[in-house]
Order: structure tokens, then sequence, then C-alpha cells
């Protein structure tokens, strides 16, 4: 097995990620740009999407690691636009989209054209994440997005079997479609459900963190396997499961948690960056394959096609943000929307890698061995669509968020909230050290007690501490001088440690166990100030 256009494309992609965050650009439009460009360069290896790989490889993990970092609090309370969206939209997209290919495209089978409609009906998880960070959203808007798109996967997925029973003739039915909806939503919430449990509880008697963050990795991988081999939504298995256990991530220890948000941050931007180079260097693959299509005929299919999909998402946000206020309980329950949050929802719909996964999944022939009709056009039409929503709606989201005004975070509220919880955490934390010191058991000498309440103090003002007064000298606040004369100290000391081990007063392993030290330390203050 030649590996080396897997190092290629993992390197190649992680350079370009490093490189996107010293420009204004988003990291997936500039992989998307440099895939594109990369594509036709002689000796580039092909690089043809296999289904087989992006959904059970690469889609369980990135939804895992995209699932614990969201709130399953803020999601429950988002619950209905989040359903909306996630479940309403996508079989609406699928009808629409469908429907008009049908009456774009001559010849095209209504079959085919649901088909094409499902693939490009789900907008994709990665690529709503990624842009939802580095514009900042108002976090009500975030949640709805990453809702979404955590769940909308597992709608589309099957909506496109369906389809694509229909169009092979295997004689599938509007009854055994819902049948088939409905066993793969339950099944899948049912394989997550039973699953949380046990794995939180193996998390949290593991007592090596290597032991636990290796169970981390395989969790994913474990709750789709799991729920597909059962035909249930694997999508919806891996969401629930990593909601639960990010919902409960306090409960493990302390290095599992330091090391395993250093890992699965590592495991991400390879994966994402990654996944969008490859959407670019699909191509060549999918231009081959369409040969048989006029270009003029082909690129109006495309154009038309993208403004159906945009569109098409507006017809559905606006109504199902405004029309449920009519509920006198709904406008009790939730905050009023605005039409500017409407926007952002409708223009944020770009498509990803599982709608191109998906298409290349279709078969080859139907039934009876006829071709599968018009498949490269269908896999042409699905590549611009994901081109077309992520270069030109990527592109404009930033400005158009920052053109609509919408307000910041309330930077002084937000630290005053988080003082007020650092005030009350730290007066149960002293009543704790009260009652342990008052048992004889656990007499300490004076100076370590002092340092035990002197740590505590610190913590506890150190929030209050950003609200105050800029250096006029340095332009610091406080926490950053903090923050610099710490690491400066910590640096000393480092230089120190070092010299040691080269003059051969202390060995190497030593060394590392002062420098681990010294390095929890400086996270220790960066926190502290951050």
């Amino acid at each position: 097995m030649d590996v080396m256009p897997l190092l290629l494309l993992v390197a190649g992609s992680a350079a370009v990620a490093g490189a996107a965050r010293r420009t204004p650009v988003p990291a997936p439009l500039l992989l998307v740009a440099v895939g594109l460009v990369i594509s036709y360069v002689p000796g580039v290896p092909d690089y043809t999407l296999d289904p087989e790989v992006v959904l059970p490889l690469l889609l369980p993990p990135l939804l895992y690691t995209s699932a614990t970092d969201s709130s399953y609090l803020d999601l429950r309370a988002q619950l209905r636009p989040v359903a909306l969206l996630s479940v309403g939209y996508v079989l609406f997209a699928t009808f629409v989209v469908g429907w008009a290919v049908y009456l774009i495209v001559p010849g095209m089978p209504l079959t085919a054209a649901l088909v094409l409609g499902a693939v490009v009906a789900p907008p994709d998880a990665v690529a709503a994440t990624a842009v939802a960070r580095r514009v900042g959203l108002p976090s009500r808007i975030t949640t709805i997005l990453q809702g979404e798109s955590l769940l909308n996967d597992a709608t589309a997925i099957t909506a496109y079997k369906v389809a694509l029973a229909a169009a092979v003739g295997e004689g599938a039915t509007w009854i055994g479609g819902i049948g088939e909806f409905l066993l793969a939503a339950v099944g899948g919430v049912g394989v997550g459900l039973v699953l949380m449990a046990p794995i939180h509880w193996l998390r949290t008697h593991l007592k090596e963190p290597l032991l636990q963050n290796t169970l981390s990795l395989l969790i994913p991988f474990v709750a789709y396997g799991v729920a597909e081999q059962l035909h249930a939504s694997g999508v919806l298995a891996v969401v629930v499961v990593a909601l639960y256990l990010g919902h409960r991530a306090w409960e493990v220890d302390f290095a599992t948690r330091l090391q395993e948000e250093a890992v699965w941050n590592m495991v991400a931007f390879v994966l994402e960056s990654a996944v969008f180079a490859l959407i670019g260097l699909q191509l060549p693959v999918v231009l081959r394959g369409l040969g048989a299509y006029e270009g003029a005929d082909a690129t109006w299919y495309a154009v038309a096609l993208f403004l159906v999909v945009v569109v098409a998402r507006f017809v559905w946000v606006y109504p199902a943000t405004f029309l449920p206020r009519l509920s006198a309980r709904i406008r009790e329950r939730e905050a009023d929307p605005t039409w500017r949050g409407a926007m952002v929802t409708s223009w944020a719909g770009m498509r990803g890698v599982v709608s191109l996964a998906v298409a290349f999944s279709i078969p080859l022939t139907v039934h009876g061995g006829a071709p599968f009709p018009q498949r490269n056009l269908i896999l042409f039409l699905t590549f611009t669509t994901v081109i077309g929503t992520l270069v030109v709606q990527g592109l404009t989201l930033p400005p158009l968020i920052r053109l609509l005004k919408f307000p910041g975070h309330d930077a002084q509220a937000e630290t005053l909230a988080e003082a007020n919880a650092q005030a009350q955490a730290s007066r149960a934390a002293e009543q704790c050290l009260d009652d342990l010191l008052s048992d004889e058991r656990n007499a300490l000498p004076p100076p370590l007690a002092d340092r035990l309440r002197m740590v505590l103090e610190r913590r506890r003002n150190a929030v209050w501490e950003r609200l105050g007064q800029v250096n006029p000298v340095t332009g610091e606040t406080v926490d950053d001088t903090y923050r610099r004369l710490s690491r400066e100290m910590i640096s000393a000391e480092r230089e120190v440690f070092v010299k040691l081990r080269d003059h051969r007063y202390i060995d190497d392993e030593m060394l590392r166990n002062l420098l681990r030290r010294l390095d929890l330390e400086e996270a220790a203050a960066y926190r502290e100030a951050a």
C-alpha cells in the first residue's frame, strides 16, 4: 500500500490551514481553492472520495469533537428551531431541489432527481462550525447552526437511501420510507442512549489518562459502527453519546481532560484540513465523467441548481422562524427572533464533504444492469453546489455579519458573571479547607496551610483584576502583565534546568519531570490570567 499520497494530503492540507490563520480568508475556503489548483499539477495522484472511508472513518470523529464542544443545555433550549432545520428543512430541500432538477434537466427521472436533492440537502457540520467559530456569531445562532449540522446528516442519508431504492427499482414506498426514517432516527438515538452510560462509567473508572484517551478516540467509531450494524443512524448515535460525555466531562480526571483536549484539537485540525482539501481535489475526477454533456448545458444546470439551493433555504427559514411565534406558548418560552438572525441562518448553508461522499456512493447500475440515470451529471452538480456554497456563501458570510451589525459580546458583563461564580466557588473551597484542617489527620504546618489559602485567594482575585485599568506605560492589563512576568520567571527556571542537564548534574528523566512541572505551572498561570 502506497502511503505517500496520504502523507502528502495530510502534510499539505495542514500547511495550508496553518497559513490561512495569517490571512483574513477562512481556512476551509483556502483549502478548497488550493485543492482545485493542485488537482491539475502534473504528478499529483487522484484523490477519489471513497464513501466507504469518508462516512465511517472521517464523519464520526468530526461529529464527535463538534458535539462534545457543544452545549447540551443550549441545544435543548433551541430544540424546536434545530429540529425544524435538521429534519424539516432537509426533507423540504430534498423535494424542492429534486423537483427543480427534474424540470430543468431533460431526461432526468424524478427518482434520480430526488437522489440528487437528498445528496445536496444537508449543510455540512464541518463547514458550519468552522465558519461560525471564525466570524463570531451570536451564541443563539451558533447553537442553532451547530445543532442543525450535527443532526441533519442523519435525515439526509436516510432520505437518500429511500430515494436511491426507488431509483434503482427496489420498489420503495412512502410507508416504507417513513418506516426506514423512524427506524434510523429512533434506533440511532436508542443506541446512543444505551452506550453513553457504560462508556462514561468506563471512562471514569480507568485511572490511566493514556487508557482513557485511547478509549476517547475509539468512542465515535464504536457508536457509529454499532448503530449502522443495527440499520440505525450512526450519526445520531455518535451525537447522543458525545453530548452526554461532553456534559459530564467534569467527572473525568483533570489530567485526562488536559490530554484529551490536546488530542482532539489535533485530530479535528488534521481531519478538517484534509476534508476541505479533498473537496477541491475532486475536480478532475468529476470532470472526466462529464464528457457526454456539453459545457454550456452543464454550466447552466450548475448555476440553476445553486440558485435553487440558496433560495430554498430562505423560503424555509423565514416562515419556520416567524410563523411559530403565532403560538402564545412559544412567545412566552422563547426570545423574539430577528430578521437579521434569520438572514444569517439562511445564508449559512454551506455544503461539504458528506454530500460529495454520498454522491460517490451512488451505484453505477440499477436493477437489470442498466446504467444509473445521469450519474455523472449528478456527481458534477453535487460538486459545483458544494464549491459554490463554500466559496460564495463562505466568503460573503463574514462581511454580511459585519454589515448587519450584530451586538457583540458584553465582555464586562461576562467578566462580572465569571467573577461572581469564582467567588461562590472560592467560598465553598475555603469552607472545605477549614473543615479539613480542623481534623487532626489533616494537620499541615502553617506555611503550607497559608500557601493553600494564598493560591485560593489568587484564583479568586484574578478574575476581578481583569476589570482594572490598562497600564498607561505598557498598554497591558493587569492579567497581561501577570502572565508575562510569570512566563519570564518560568523561562529563567527552565534555562537553569537545561544547563544543569547539559553539565550532567541531572539526567534527562529528571529534566523531563522538572520541565513538566513548569509546564503545568505555566498553563495554570495562563488560565488564571486568560
